[in-house]
């Protein structure tokens, strides 16, 4: 279980999260909604220890987070995989070879270097690649791939480093309606088929009702809504987004693919 309790992130006199507590079960898929600098991304980042919290504590199977420094930060970021709206891939270097950077955590440097992949590190991100149909790109440049198909490329590098929580922060900001769906599906899948908690940041209240088991809202850096999507009204919805809510309320209902469990209501 991962657990936050009284997390907060000032930078300067602004206060991006405020004092919030949370608990997450394994195996949940968990929406993050809320307007642009409502805290999502910080929240995200102080999770993965890319930003140092103020003040605040968070614990993962027992073990304080917070405290983390050297080799068990670097332990504790691959248990803890993060998926960012940029993609964050070397274009340059084929799809297979970005696959396999996330498995550099458990090479020496020399062979990472060296793209010395063993055996077993090449069928593993193969293995993970197929799963996301994309075993046919292998051999491409990553930066030959569509926005989705990208995006899928970092999720199957985040797969492999066998995590046990996926973070993903606005992983479908840039990406079409058509890549939207893809890349939410194969999250779903990782979650629904491999049993890791995913905790997915969005700005789409329909992506967040179709998808996650449990949505959480924050506005100013506060938890204002936490609950099941079939608890977020219209009139919460625009408790969290004001004006903007009306917008996204008219936008037609999103659906997992088949083969994919739906979400219940």
């Amino acid at each position: 279980m991962l657990i936050l309790e009284d997390v907060t992130q000032r930078f300067g006199d602004k206060v991006a999260v405020d004092n919030v507590s949370l608990s997450v079960e394994n195996g949940r898929f968990i929406g993050v909604i809320g307007r642009s600098g409502a805290g999502k991304s910080t929240l995200l980042r102080m999770i993965n220890r890319l930003r140092e919290p103020t003040s605040g504590r968070i614990e993962f199977a027992g073990a304080d987070v917070t405290r983390l420094r050297g080799a068990e930060l670097r332990a504790w970021r691959a248990r803890c995989a993060m998926i960012f709206q940029q993609f964050n891939l070397v274009g340059r270097l084929d799809v297979l070879t970005n696959v396999l950077i996330g498995r550099l955590h458990r090479v020496s440097s020399p062979r990472a270097i060296l793209r010395m992949w063993s055996v077993q590190d090449r069928a593993i991100a193969m293995a993970a690649l197929e799963q996301f149909d994309m075993a046919h790109l292998a051999a491409q440049p990553a930066q030959s791939l569509s926005g989705g198909q990208q995006q899928r490329v970092a999720i199957a590098r985040a797969f492999v480093q066998e995590p046990e929580l996926i973070l993903a922060d606005e992983p479908i900001a840039s990406l079409d309606p058509r890549n939207t769906k893809v890349v939410m599906d194969t999250l779903l899948r990782v979650n629904r088929h491999h049993g890791l908690t995913v905790i997915c940041n969005l700005h789409s209240l329909d992506l967040a009702r179709a998808y996650c088991d449990r949505v959480i809202g924050m506005a100013a850096g506060r938890i204002v809504f936490d609950g099941p999507p079939a608890a977020l009204t219209d009139d919460a919805a625009r408790e969290l987004y004001g004006m903007e809510a009306n917008e996204q309320l008219d936008t037609p209902a999103a659906t997992p693919a088949a083969g994919v469990e739906p979400v219940a209501a």
